[in-house]
């Protein structure tokens, strides 16, 4: 028995799919909420989140976008705001064994709330 199934064995490679990109978003999320962020230093900390996640195990993909409106909206006297998870669109994929899982993290004006959610898994 390998080490790491020895901890992962009574779940599915579907349902490790689903684990290892949520272990993903929930780190991005507590990571880099808050983060100083203005319009010219978005895209350097979109593509620095992405390497970060991409790092994480079974991530095959992150994209990651900053409302670049809503930062210029809440920019202070000091040129810049605290990134939080209204400003974030993030999805990562995420496979083992075959088995894809697609996590999202967007804004839900509905709720009011920065939602993370599976948009997608393989049957």
């Amino acid at each position: 028995m390998d080490v790491e199934d020895k901890y992962f064995k009574n779940i599915s490679s579907r349902e490790r799919a689903i684990f290892e990109g949520a272990i993903t978003m929930g780190a991005l999320f507590h990571q880099f909420i808050g983060t100083p962020v203005n319009s010219e230093s978005a895209e350097m900390l979109e593509k620095s989140i992405k390497r970060a996640m991409e790092l994480q195990p079974c991530i095959e993909k992150v994209e990651v976008k900053i409302d670049r409106k809503m930062l210029e909206e809440a920019k202070s006297e000091f040129d810049y705001v605290s990134l939080n998870g209204d400003m974030i669109d993030v999805r990562v994929v995420s496979t083992y064994n075959n088995k894809k899982a697609v996590l999202r993290m967007e804004y839900i004006k509905e709720l009011k709330y920065p939602l993370m959610y599976v948009e997608y898994i393989d049957e």
